[in-house]
């Protein structure tokens, strides 16, 4: 037996043919996508300064991913765009179709290792601690990224259900991996954390992960499946995840490092020298404020002096 006839065939999602509505709704997800994560982007740049400088890397890292992804899905647009050709009423892919899936993997090689960075940069581990559970996690998220992306395009172009299984089976081995790394070091953080910041740690840190279970699932499609429905389906999900894993996300550990920063400032343990809003409440006790930054504050946010009681907080 010839090793080709131990090779089953799959039918790769971008060689499908789409229907007009379906080509619309890939096109929706991708631009709608891509807002949303220059919108992240926008947000992490001009926020950074609401935290601790300790914390900021956390905000940093989340503009980097942002702008990162909404790069990539600039190429994606224009692969889309140009990919597919409308033929007797079908949109039928042509060679430049094969990177709307490809330039994903190049996105997500790295982006979710740097998502990891995201995760543990606001986290309560130090020193070697932090190191070594960041130098595995992220070495993990890489080949998991990098041996997904061999069953997918590399090995016969995502052609082989065989090479398509061996290759999630590696990479989910690393998926794991990823998870038995971060989850005792967030368990670890949440417990010596403030109780709303450790709360609002372990929701952001639930987001990413379940969130992260949406890939994997995904990839096997074109093992059961391949039409232009599934195809739709594929990049609608991978769109919709990587926006709840990259903006949602980001916005919750945002979140996480405002919190340590008023806790650190309540326990006098942080320099930081500005008031610090959350939900539009003022998380800064007014007394450890100067007299200055409680005027630019109360000016800033339109509701009098930071003393009074206000229910309108940034």
């Amino acid at each position: 037996m010839s090793p080709s006839t131990l090779v089953s065939a799959a039918a790769p999602p971008e060689t499908q043919a789409l229907t007009p509505g379906q080509y619309d709704l890939i096109t929706y997800a991708v631009v709608v996508a891509g807002f949303a994560l220059v919108a992240g982007f926008l947000y992490s740049a001009s926020s950074r300064g609401e935290v601790a400088t300790k914390y900021r890397p956390a905000v940093t890292a989340s503009m980097i991913i942002c702008g990162v992804a909404a790069l990539s899905y600039l190429v994606l647009f224009t692969k889309v765009d140009r990919g597919y050709t409308l033929t007797d009423g079908l949109y039928r892919p042509n060679a430049d179709a094969a990177f709307s899936i490809s330039a994903r993997y190049m996105d997500w090689t790295v982006t979710v290792p740097i998502l990891v960075a995201e995760l543990l940069a606001v986290s309560t581990l130090v020193g070697r601690k932090l190191s070594a559970v960041r130098a595995t996690s992220i070495g993990a998220a890489i080949a998991m990224i990098v041996t997904g992306y061999l069953g997918t395009q590399v090995f016969d172009q995502g052609g082989s259900t065989a090479y398509l299984w061996l290759w999630w089976g590696i990479s989910m081995v690393f998926f794991v991996y990823l998870y038995v790394a971060l989850l005792p070091a967030v368990r670890t953080s949440m417990a010596s954390m403030g109780a709303e910041a450790g709360r609002t740690y372990g929701l952001a840190t639930a987001v990413l992960l379940v969130t992260f279970l949406v890939y994997p699932i995904v990839y096997l499609i074109p093992v059961f499946f391949a039409s232009g429905a599934w195809t739709t389906t594929m990049q609608f999900a991978f769109s919709t995840a990587d926006v709840i894993a990259k903006v949602g996300f980001g916005m919750l550990i945002h979140k996480v490092a405002k919190l340590r920063t008023a806790d650190d400032l309540a326990a006098g343990t942080s320099s930081f020298d500005g008031p610090v809003w959350i939900n539009f409440e003022l998380a800064t006790p007014a007394e450890l404020l100067g007299a200055g930054a409680r005027g630019a504050a109360a000016e800033a946010n339109g509701h009098g002096r930071v003393g009074q009681t206000t229910s309108g907080r940034r």
